[in-house]
């Protein structure tokens, strides 16, 4: 997910109960049904049969639905904590749109 979340970011995130709590270009915590040990920090890219469609901002880095498919939302990411207090950025193809709809914090 870099260059929204670096390694030893630690992140504030709210558990999800609906599949339909989580909208395209949210940031999420999330596990995919073929590898259970897995969580991991990926953006929304729409929702599926099963779960949502999940990918990193990161093209070149593929641990997440390109690789495992279909990923079960846990949580919905609602900012960085530490290091950089602050809400994480909108994707990188969605300028102007904060996490939440809200603006972003310095």
């Amino acid at each position: 997910m870099s260059p929204t979340v670096r390694h030893g970011d630690r992140l504030l995130v709210r558990r999800v109960g609906r599949p339909d709590a989580v909208r395209a270009g949210d940031v999420v915590l999330a596990r995919f049904p073929a590898r259970p040990d897995l969580l991991v920090v990926k953006r929304v890219t729409r929702a599926v049969p099963g779960g949502h469609w999940v990918q990193g901002d990161n093209p070149f880095v593929t641990d997440d639905s390109r690789a495992f498919g279909t990923a079960v939302v846990v949580g919905r990411v609602v900012g960085r904590i530490w290091p950089r207090p602050h809400r994480l950025q909108a994707a990188p193809d969605a300028p102007g749109r904060a996490l939440g709809g809200s603006s972003t914090l310095p």
